[in-house]
């Protein structure tokens, strides 16, 4: 069985004068990627690898998250090919992944976040929100197989404020 955590990133700022790639997180962001990986804590879940966008803001996110989780920062990917709003790359990406993680987080953006949880989960989500979270298993043992999963989780931040 696969799984994946799909995380949004958290809420950027367009106050500065910034290419968007390097668009940093505005305070609520900080504090709702707090929540939600906290949140996420309490399962125990034992995670093999973590994947992130490049993007400062997908970036600062993964980094919350992965301090909150105690997580070995040596087991994450950062990927331009993450850096992607259609869906199409982050899937590509994921078909790649060593078979050896059964268990992944992914930051990342919308719409691809969205796209991906629509086309691979088994529930209607309208939106990701920003430092949304939604987990997905597979039955695939191969991650070049995964198809339609179960959305097991959904954790966004309003609903833990």
């Amino acid at each position: 069985m696969k799984t994946i955590f799909f995380v949004r990133h958290a809420k950027s700022s367009w106050e500065y004068q910034v290419k968007d790639i390097d668009r940093p997180l505005k305070e609520r962001g900080v504090n709702d990627a707090h929540l939600v990986s906290n949140a996420l804590k309490t399962n125990h879940i034992k995670i093999d690898y973590a994947f992130s966008s490049p993007a400062n803001r997908a970036l600062h996110t993964c980094t919350i998250f992965l301090r909150n989780l105690n997580f070995d920062l040596s087991r994450l990917s950062v990927s331009h090919d993450l850096y992607d709003f259609s869906g199409e790359g982050v899937l590509n990406y994921l078909k790649q992944i060593c078979n050896t993680n059964q268990t992944i987080l992914l930051f990342g953006h919308n719409y691809a976040l969205t796209t991906l949880v629509n086309t691979l989960g088994d529930r209607y989500i309208e939106n990701v929100p920003t430092s949304g979270l939604v987990q997905i298993d597979f039955e695939a043992k191969n991650w070049k197989k995964i198809t339609k999963g179960n959305t097991k989780q959904v954790i966004f931040p309003k609903e833990l404020r």
